[in-house]
């Protein structure tokens, strides 16, 4: 599969990565032995770049990953996350960046997955009780240390950015970006560009809302929080983008594309140091997302989309709780 470096201090990845937080929760029933097939077929694919988080399951989701890449470690990038805080039954604790925490975090997500360092290391959410110098300077100990290679910060605003990356170098910044989702277009990616940080979309299926149609909601099963807790998924907001996806579709037919590898090819056309890294715990859904890498878009379908889904154009914010986010 195509390479792609994320920032400018060495990491190359592979253009599309697997999130692997739904096989643990928040999108429905899971299945281990399901998940780990899904895992097992991205790498046979040539994806060989793997998303995690400690608070996934909450824990289940690092462990799953260091099964599924157990004898296969060479192979793959792992990135997982710290700083979303919660406890073993599932209970929150509330954001965490004090350099104590960023260590004893790392100490625990290297013993679940099974490895001696991560690869890319994020700071989940910004602590805005923390300056990000002192998080950043505790994570940058972790590389000194060998513990980590690169660092990355997730859902972290332009002036944020600017911040950590004096401190130490930031390869990568991961935060939601699809057709649904643009804002960071307008100051977010020319920051990142000006200080050579790689950018990795999450949702770049819009949370497979792109993809949706009114039938493939309504089959949403228990336990899957995207029409409990995603403004986007419910009541009017939830008619008009199912509009959007209409016109999606409409275009990807055109091009004997399914509404999702248009998605993702848009995405992938934003640029070389752009990442996306759609979430299944499915093998039909990942063999489907991967032919994305593929799909070549041309300037009138890539302007058919703009005019399609401008920025701004999905109803409802991105989460009930917008405070966490973009700080």
């Amino acid at each position: 599969m195509e390479q792609r470096s994320l920032g400018s201090q060495g990491l190359v990845v592979t253009a599309l990565g697997l999130g692997c937080m739904g096989m643990s929760e928040f999108y429905g029933p899971t299945n281990d032995e399901e998940s780990l097939a899904t895992i097992h077929r991205a790498l046979d694919l040539g994806i060989a770049f793997l998303d995690t988080a400690d608070i996934y399951g909450p824990f289940h989701n690092e462990r799953l990953v260091g099964r599924a890449i157990a004898g296969r470690r060479d192979q793959v990038v792992v990135a997982t996350k710290f700083g979303n805080q919660r406890r073993e039954d599932g209970s929150w604790v509330g954001i965490n960046g004090r350099p104590e925490y960023v260590r004893e975090a790392c100490e625990a997500s290297l013993a679940r997955l099974e490895v001696e360092h991560i690869d890319l290391y994020y700071q989940h959410r910004v602590d805005i009780n923390v300056p990000i110098e002192e998080t950043v300077g505790a994570m940058a100990e972790l590389v000194d240390q060998g513990k980590v290679r690169y660092l990355g910060l997730s859902e972290a605003a332009a002036p944020t950015v600017r911040r950590a990356h004096a401190v130490h170098p930031i390869s990568a910044l991961q935060t939601e970006f699809s057709l649904f989702s643009r804002e960071p277009e307008s100051e977010l990616l020319p920051t990142l560009r000006e200080l050579g940080v790689g950018f990795v979309a999450y949702s770049p299926l819009g949370r497979g809302l792109l993809a949706a149609t009114p039938a493939s909601l309504a089959q949403l099963g228990e336990g899957d929080f995207r029409t409990e807790r995603y403004p986007r998924f419910m009541g009017e907001n939830r008619e008009q983008n199912l509009k959007l996806a209409d016109r999606v579709r409409e275009i990807a037919e055109a091009k004997g594309a399914t509404p999702a590898q248009l998605a993702l090819a848009w995405v992938l056309h934003q640029g070389q140091d752009i990442v996306p890294i759609p979430g299944t715990k499915r093998i039909r859904y990942l063999e489907e997302n991967v032919a994305a890498v593929d799909l070549l878009l041309d300037r009138e379908t890539l302007n058919e989309l703009d005019e399609a889904l401008p920025a701004g154009a999905a109803q409802g914010d991105r989460y009930a709780d917008m405070t966490r986010v973009n700080l």
